[in-house]
Order: structure tokens, then C-alpha cells, then sequence
């Protein structure tokens, strides 16, 4: 079956994390997704730790066939070439191969392309219609828009690392790269709707995509200027401000998840507890008063958890229909049978070879009933597919590609 970006051509000029995070959403959904890196330096990650090869996983390269992790998995239904855009044969090929694709999609710091020459200005000329998608730390425009950032700067930045952790304490980033992460999601989701767009109006457009702009709008969902008003510290630790009980609690044998949303989820949970006696406090039977005395209710509640185990605590939850689960190590969710029948935990697979690796890889999280997505190719070889593409696309023969290759363009 064919899928629903299938004939969808993107020219990813991205590295690390966000821009690929981006591209890896847009291949998994059929797009012919081209990485371009510089033929001096090829993609960071295929060269950086931790690696993963025939001998297993390690710090240091082991083998001539090991790959950076990072690398395989972001690069996974992708194809790669090398093209030296700082020279001016490099930059006309690359010209020529934006007026066969549909998508250019970059992450360099803001001022960069313009220096190279390929900005969305430049590149209109050449295809109208183009998507032009650019994901920056701050954005293309603002105090802060020239600024180097990272996934630990925009935490800060934003305010999230100030809202992370037990009340009081030190500052705590989010324990994976939440902002680059997101804002490939977003900026992937930018592509998707601006190719709907030119679908229905045959226009091309432009693409900001900030990091700091994205996280900051998943974070303001909650109150947050509102808390000192409230009365709320902003660290709530695995509270969420709006529920109580809501928190994670210690049973005899590991630590749970639960809380009450409601009214009658409170009840319930009362009587589960054996704590009818508290129906008839006015004030416990309060949201508002239970959320100013959270640690009370925190209280009451461990009370009753430290005296089971996680299996009776979960099953008699589950079966009171109240939302709770273990809170799982990162070697349980790998073992988890849920995540597992989704397909959300495919091997890695090495790009020579294809043989499936000891390292594992998120599957493609969109479920569709009728158009599938996936991730079916492992990543490639780095600049493997150079010569394929130039030939394809720009109809350069043997004797070309080989001069190009010995000028160092590609």
C-alpha cells in the first residue's frame, strides 16, 4: 500500500535532532527524504558515541562497522548524499535538485543560509512552490533569534527546569531532549499542512519553527502566571496542579501512579482506602482545599500504598476503573508487551548489512487504518546514494559524478 507522502521528495539539510526528528516523521510517511551533508564531515552522529556494531554496544568504536546510535536511528527510510553547498558548483547542484523537490527542510543557525546563498528567497526563484522549512533554537526573528542553543538552553530558556523537580529544589532538566524532540513534531506537522496548502492553492511558503516557541507552548498550557496568585509553588513535582490526590506513592514493593480527577474518583478511592470516615470532612471533600494541602492528602494516601504491594494496588485501581500504572524502569518499558504488540520497539538494523542490532528504535507512532507508516529501510550508508540521486534527478553520467567526486563536491 502506498503511503500518504509517497511522491513527496525532501532535501533535509539538517543534523542533530530537531531537523531530523522532523524528516524521520516525514520519511516514516513515505516522503523520499534526501539527506545532505558535506562531504568533509558526512552527518555527526554516524561517527559519535555511544555506537552500536557486531561486537554490541559501546563508547568507543569497536569496529570498522559500528555506527553512532543516534545516527541509525534518525536516519532510518532516508537516503544520503554529500554536496559542498560553500562551493559554487556545489551550491548549482543544489539549486538544480530544489527544482525536483518538493520540501527543503533545514536547522542551521539563523543567518547561515543566507551566507550560503540558499535561503527561502533564493530558492524560490528556482521552484515557487517550494516548502521551506527552518527550525532554530529562538526563531528567525527576535532579541534572542541569533543565539546558539541546545535542548538544555531552551529548558531553561523557558522556564521548564524551573517548574521540574521537588518543591525548593535546584533547577532539573526534563530526563530526555523534550524541546528538540517537540519541535520536529511541530515543524513536521508545518510541513504537512503548508503542502495541504499548496495542494489546494498551488502556493509555497516559508516555515519558522522555533524550539523555545514550541516547548513554551506546551508548557503555558498549565497556569503557570497564575500560581503565585493561587498560591502554588511552581515546582509540583509529579503533581499536576489541577487534580488531588494526583502523585506518584510508594508501595511495599516498588512505586505506583495514580490520582482522582474527579468527585467520584476521590470517593472511590476513599473507600478502596478504607477511609469512609473522611466523606463526611467538608474540607477533604474539597478539590480546592485538598490541592492548597496537597502534602496532607499525599499523606493519607501513602498511608494505605505502603501496606501492599504494586500488583494488588494496581488491580484493585484497575478495577475501580481509576487511572494508574507502575512507574517502570526504563528496563521494564523494553519489556513492556503493550509497546511491543504496537510495534513501538523495533531493532535497529545496520545499514550494510541490514542484520538487526542489539540497540532498539521507537516504531512509527501514527496508526493509520488505511495508509501505513513505518519505518522499513535501516539508515544508509552515509553519501551512499550520491551518485544514484545526481544521476536521477539531474541526469549527470559516470564520467561527471567521478569528476565531482575528485573536486571534492561530492
Amino acid at each position: 500500500m502506498r503511503k500518504i507522502l509517497d511522491g513527496i521528495v525532501v532535501l533535509d539539510l539538517t543534523r542533530f535532532f530537531s531537523g531530523p526528528q522532523c524528516t524521520l516523521l516525514l520519511a516514516g510517511l513515505g516522503a523520499e527524504v534526501i539527506k545532505i551533508d558535506d562531504p568533509r564531515t558526512i552527518d555527526p552522529t554516524a561517527s559519535a558515541p555511544p555506537f552500536v556494531g557486531p561486537l554490541g554496544v559501546s563508547l568507543h568504536r569497536q569496529t570498522e562497522d559500528d555506527f553512532g546510535i543516534a545516527y541509525l536511528k534518525r536516519a532510518r527510510n532516508k537516503k544520503s548524499m554529500t554536496l559542498d553547498l560553500k562551493s559554487a558548483t556545489g551550491r548549482e547542484l543544489f539549486l538544480a535538485l530544489v527544482e525536483k523537490a518538493d520540501v527543503v527542510v533545514e536547522n542551521f543557525s539563523v543567518g547561515v543560509t543566507d551566507r550560503l546563498d540558499i535561503g527561502y528567497e533564493v530558492l524560490r526563484k528556482r521552484r515557487p512552490d517550494l516548502i521551506y522549512c527552518s527550525l532554530t533554537g529562538y526563531g528567525s526573528s527576535g532579541p534572542a533569534s541569533s543565539l546558539k542553543a541546545y535542548d538544555l538552553m531552551i529548558q531553561a530558556a523557558t522556564g521548564l527546569m524551573s517548574i521540574t523537580g521537588v518543591p525548593g529544589g535546584a533547577p532539573v532538566k526534563a530526563g530526555s531532549s523534550l524541546s528538540d524532540a517537540v519541535a520536529g513534531v511541530f515543524a513536521a506537522n508545518g510541513v504537512i499542512a503548508a503542502l495541504l496548502h499548496r495542494f489546494r492553492t498551488g502556493e509555497g511558503q516559508a516555515i519558522d519553527v522555533s524550539m523555545a516557541d514550541c516547548l513554551f507552548s506546551l508548557i503555558l498550557d498549565e497556569p503557570l502566571d497564575c500560581y503565585p496568585e493561587l498560591g502554588l509553588a511552581y515546582q509540583q513535582g509529579n503533581r499536576i496542579m489541577r487534580f488531588s490526590p494526583f502523585n506518584t506513592y510508594p508501595a511495599r514493593d516498588g512505586w505506583v501512579a495514580f490520582g482522582a480527577a474527579t468527585d467520584s474518583d476521590w470517593t472511590k478511592l476513599l473507600e478502596i482506602m478504607g477511609r469512609e470516615d473522611l466523606k463526611t470532612d467538608s474540607n477533604i471533600m474539597q478539590l480546592g482545599w485538598r490541592i492548597k494541602n496537597n502534602e496532607y492528602i499525599d499523606q493519607i494516601v501513602s498511608t494505605w500504598t505502603r501496606l501492599n504491594d504494586k500488583a494488588e494496588i494496581l488491580a484493585t485501581l484497575e478495577a475501580a476503573a481509576l487511572p494508574c500504572s507502575p512507574v517502570r524502569t526504563i528496563e521494564d518499558v523494553m519489556h513492556w508487551n503493550h509497546l511491543r504488540e504496537r510495534g513501538m520497539i523495533t531493532p535497529l538494523r545496520h545499514p550494510a548489512t541490514g542484520k538487526e542490532l542489539c540497540a532498539q528504535a521507537p516504531g512509527f507512532p501514527i496508526k493509520f487504518s488505511q495508509t501505513p507508516g513505518g519505518y522499513e529501510e535501516p539508515a544508509p550508508i552515509p553519501k551512499a546514494h550520491s551518485h544514484e540521486l545526481l544521476h536521477r534527478f539531474l541526469g549527470l553520467d559516470q564520467d561527471g559524478l567521478d569528476a565531482l567526486a575528485r573536486q571534492g563536491v561530492i
